[in-house]
């Protein structure tokens, strides 16, 4: 048997894989709305889109998870880009409401089946070669450093491709376009079918660039039976153990944070500009802004665990300091004027900052909790915390009153996070589920 990676290399590839996940995402989300409706949709159906695409993540998040730690992540992760690929290049090029959700359906599959295996792929392989003990916070900042250095690069260009395709020097590129496909592929459909390209290529990068040790050759009956006793396995472990299960309250309260900014910022933008298309092009450039402030603060994360003396220390010191960014975004919502522009665009970069810092710290303490056999339900367990708190948060912002108030349900669901890890010491050595 080959010699697992050393942990340099696992680093190396882990990164890489990651970046060429997200980069689609970046590439396609500018433009996606704008080309739905574009193609004749609603606002309505848009939305009823986006559901499906929900849905579909929220349904697959643990049965994928438990699919991964069954049957190997490396086939797991070819097929969530396999089905990218599909999707994206039926978003780009879909013209009927069912095919668009078929597309999102597929898209929601691919979601769902990427949440986790990546990073359970680079855990396994350092201790592998290290052992239990190996230090793997370094290898899990450079993943979420690559992931939104990743959203932030795709978020440009993906903004940008269309407007170079339709107007200034590239005046007649889109209009050629349209023409020769008979309307098919318009200047908005440009970044969608770069991003199915861009999966191809993880795809081809998963397949080539990520070995991981033998397992006993899957069968039917094992992924039927394995998947389900593993995903039972993998939640029971993370509701029960008090420290997972701090990592999974902590993960809800990011997601309620998340959704808070994601749901609130593009009014306020467009309250700041005076009008809405003027908002959405602040709105991208504070998304863009966002993505790297993730980058840096999840690149200094062993920086902070460092400075702080642990990873607890550091989740509490980052979601601190993100809690306070989403506080003073509340705060200065009831202001107008510049001085409250500047501080609301600090605050903004506090948010992302904060959440760039806790991640790696806080992964770091569930993979130390859990072993391969549950690694990937694991993951999935806390993704699905993340959503599902940001979907309740969002709705409960939503009805509130314009005003600080809706800001203070991501700023207190934070700096509740925060709480959890207060005077908290090391964990004790991994437990099995």
């Amino acid at each position: 048997m080959k010699q697992p990676l050393d942990p340099a290399t696992a680093r190396r590839r882990f990164a890489t894989v990651t970046f060429l996940f997200w980069l689609p995402v970046g590439l396609y989300l500018p433009a996606q709305v704008l080309l739905l409706t574009e193609r004749g949709l609603s606002l309505a159906a848009v939305a009823g889109l986006y559901a499906v695409y929900s849905v579909t993540v929220a349904v697959m998040e643990l049965p994928t998870g438990g699919l991964s730690d069954v049957v190997g992540r490396r086939a797991v992760l070819a097929a969530a880009g396999l089905l990218n690929v599909c999707a994206l290049t039926a978003l780009a090029l879909g013209t009927t409401l069912w095919a668009l959700a078929a597309a999102m359906l597929l898209m929601g599959a691919g979601r769902a089946l990427s949440s986790g295996p990546a990073e359970a792929w680079y855990v396994d392989t350092v201790q592998a070669h290290s052992g239990t003990d190996a230090e793997l916070r370094t290898g899990l900042a450079r993943g979420g450093t690559a992931c939104a250095a990743a959203l932030a690069a795709g978020t440009l260009a993906g903004g940008v491709l269309p407007l170079l395709l339709g107007t200034g020097s590239g005046a007649g590129a889109g209009a050629r376009l349209a023409r020769a496909t008979d309307g098919l592929v318009v200047p908005l459909s440009v970044p969608g079918l770069l991003a199915a390209a861009v999966s191809a290529l993880y795809v081809v990068h998963v397949l080539s660039a990520l070995p991981e040790p033998p397992r006993p050759a899957a069968t039917l009956r094992s992924v039927l039976g394995g998947v389900p006793a593993t995903v039972a396995g993998g939640t029971r472990l993370a509701v029960r153990e008090p420290l997972l299960r701090r990592v999974l309250l902590t993960a809800a309260a990011a997601g309620a944070a998340l959704a808070t900014v994601e749901l609130l910022t593009p009014g306020r933008a467009a309250g700041l500009t005076g009008a809405p298309e003027s908002g959405a092009v602040l709105f991208a450039a504070l998304a863009c802004a966002g993505f790297l402030c993730t980058a840096a603060g999840s690149h200094g994360a062993p920086l902070v665990a460092r400075w702080t003396g642990g990873s607890e220390r550091a989740a509490l010191a980052s979601l601190a300091v993100s809690g306070s960014g989403l506080l003073l975004l509340g705060v200065t919502a009831a202001w107008d004027g510049t001085a409250a522009a500047v501080l609301a665009a600090c605050a903004y970069g506090l948010v992302y900052l904060g959440l760039g810092a806790a991640g790696p710290n806080e992964n770091d303490l569930l993979h130390r909790r859990v072993d391969g056999s549950v690694r990937a339900t694991a993951l999935s367990v806390q993704s699905l915390a993340l959503q599902s708190a940001g979907a309740l948060a969002g709705l409960v912002a939503g009805t509130l009153p314009a005003g600080p108030l809706p800001w203070l349900v991501g700023a207190v669901a934070l700096l509740a996070g925060a709480a959890l890890w207060a005077g908290r010491t090391s964990p004790a050595p991994a437990a099995t589920p």
